[in-house]
């Protein structure tokens, strides 16, 4: 299981690299075909090309740092499929091109697929001003 965990760890930083870099391709590679997602500014989307449309190239280009706070990760797994709670940081862009804090958290499941994990589900959301 621990090697299993570490694999999770690597697929998150492996997906937030690619949001680093604005790697959509990468991203891509990442999830699977018939995934569903919830965003920070999309609801629901069903399909990875929807998802990339309507949520990835609305957020990525005006995110900075993003990066899972691994040290606060909750993940499980059963034989092929795994579940993940953990929070992310990142910062954002205004219109007037100023920065700004922007903390989220992330829900995900995944399955592993030929060897590879990949993203079946995922729901970024941006923390609550209460809860910080």
């Amino acid at each position: 299981m621990t090697n299993e965990l570490g694999e999770i760890r690597a697929w998150l930083e492996e997906f937030a690299a690619a949001v680093r870099a604005v790697d959509y391709d990468h991203g891509r590679t990442m999830f699977a075909p018939e995934v569903v997602g919830f965003g920070t500014y999309a609801g629901m989307i069903a399909g990875l090309d929807p998802l990339i449309a309507g949520q990835w190239r609305n957020i990525w280009g005006v995110t900075r740092g993003f990066t899972f706070r691994l040290d606060d990760l909750h993940a499980g797994i059963a034989d092929d499929q795994a579940w993940v709670a953990v929070p992310w940081d990142s910062e954002g862009q205004h219109a007037n091109g100023e920065w700004y804090p922007r903390p989220g958290r992330a829900t995900i499941v995944l399955e592993q697929r030929g060897g590879r994990w990949l993203a079946l589900h995922t729901h970024m959301s941006l923390y609550p001003p209460t809860s910080r």
